[in-house]
């Protein structure tokens, strides 16, 4: 069983707290990338990132600095955003580590597909970017045979706690014999199932340790998934969703 899971935007460096274990295995394709991230202009850049001259500034000297074999932070620390906060790995135990490490992948626009112990640089870049690396029409295309073929190796199993920019990379290529399972944070409105991101990401957060810290293996054992905001609801599930439904 695997366990998908989205980046976040906010980086931090954290090289101190734990070792990184080994390099992402596409770093020759995420150096084609910091190549062609390297070309381009501050103002293409800024309009790539849609983000304010700030940001744009602090990304931009990132590339022209970034090495991808040196200074690097465990991927699973490196990203600090809503999810990662609420998974909180920076007080997980040896053996949450280990779990997380079998057990969890986080896709990226940038790397492709991380283990959570992989060493990364700080960088921005979305999956839904509008960029062409070699004669791919976009990153979706970029990496979807690589990060598949890697995901799908020897599993049956999928637990989707990504956001559609990045689990549509992965599920259209989904073989038949593997059950990929989205997983559902929502609320009842007008007889419809409605997500709202910041909710969402707090419990995947949550679902993460709650599986790294149960040593989970089971898709079946997550329906007793006990977020202080969300109760199962098997009315709404079916073999390829769970939902959970707001309190």
């Amino acid at each position: 069983m695997k366990i998908i899971i989205s980046p976040a935007k906010k980086m931090r460096v954290d090289n101190d707290y734990l070792d990184f274990k080994e390099l992402p295995v596409f770093l020759m394709e995420a150096q084609k990338i910091l190549d062609k991230l390297k070309s381009m202009s501050f103002d293409e850049l800024r309009k790539l990132w849609k983000c304010n001259d700030s940001i744009a500034e602090e990304n931009f000297q990132r590339i022209l600095h970034m090495d991808l074999k040196r200074n690097l932070t465990p991927a699973i620390l490196a990203y600090d955003g809503i999810q990662f906060q609420y998974m909180a790995p920076g007080v997980f135990e040896n053996k949450h580590f280990e779990y997380i490490q079998n057990n969890l992948r986080i896709l990226s626009g940038f790397y492709g597909i991380l283990k959570p112990l992989d060493g990364v640089a700080l960088y921005r870049l979305e999956m839904q970017a509008k960029i062409s690396i070699d004669n791919s029409k976009n990153l979706y295309d970029f990496w979807e045979q690589k990060v598949c073929s890697k995901l799908y190796e020897d599993e049956n199993t999928i637990i989707n706690l990504a956001s559609k920019e990045y689990s549509s990379l992965a599920k259209r290529l989904c073989p038949s014999n593997v059950r990929f399972i989205d997983v559902i944070f929502g609320e009842q409105s007008q007889g419809k199932i409605i997500e709202k991101g910041t909710m969402c990401k707090m419990a995947r957060g949550r679902m993460v340790r709650f599986m790294a810290e149960n040593a989970i293996t089971d898709s079946e054992t997550l329906k007793g998934f006990g977020a202080p905001d969300y109760e199962y609801s098997e009315k709404h599930s079916d073999d390829c969703r769970l939902v959970f439904i707001k309190k």
